[in-house]
């Protein structure tokens, strides 16, 4: 079973933002980190849009079939 993925936008310092992906169970406890920002943004609007294209991201790769050799 896939476990949830949540994207969340923080601030920890004034005018500075950051996405990370937390992962969680089943029930949507538990969280963990499962990917981050490398770099804050400025805006909200701009870590909003990265944190979106990393979660297609890893969305993409979970569903990708895997390749047999």
């Amino acid at each position: 079973m896939t476990q949830p993925i949540e994207l969340i936008i923080e601030e920890p310092a004034l005018g500075s933002f950051v996405w990370r992906l937390l992962e969680t169970d089943a029930d949507g406890a538990n969280p963990k980190v499962l990917r981050d920002a490398f770099d804050p943004t400025d805006t909200y609007e701009a870590a909003l849009a990265a944190g979106q294209r990393a979660l297609h991201s890893e969305i993409r790769r979970r569903t990708a079939p895997a390749h047999s050799h």
